[in-house]
């Protein structure tokens, strides 16, 4: 039996840690929160100080306090995408051949000699 080369383990094939991902999902959940409160406070300014354009900018403010929760919430319970393993990629980008597998290559082919004289 034929044993395989040693193929050591890098660092950099190593996924991050849960507690690595934890910390930037509440991060990133903290920061769209506080993205939420400032459309809640900028709605209320403007009604406040009677902005021009009105109509459009507390539509966008509301757009934006019912729509960043839910993408807060959906984004802090996603995890990272697992990485395929580094060698699996190399066996999937085989490319194919476009001949047939029995078929000859061009420098085994038979050349045809033209006589250029009839």
């Amino acid at each position: 039996m034929k044993r395989q080369a040693y193929q050591p383990i890098l660092i950099t094939d190593a996924s991050r840690s849960q507690d690595d991902q934890l910390t930037s999902r509440q991060k990133r959940y903290v920061l769209m929160m506080g993205i939420r409160v400032a459309c809640l406070v900028i709605g209320a300014v403007l009604v406040g100080v009677k902005a021009p354009l009105l109509w459009l900018w507390l539509p966008l403010c509301g757009l934006g306090m019912v729509l960043i929760p839910w993408l807060a919430v959906l984004l802090a319970n996603d995890r990272p995408p697992k990485e395929e393993h580094r060698l699996a990629a190399k066996f999937q980008s085989r490319h194919r051949d476009e001949t047939p597998p029995m078929a000859l290559t061009s420098e085994e082919r038979p050349h045809k000699v033209i006589d250029a004289e009839p």
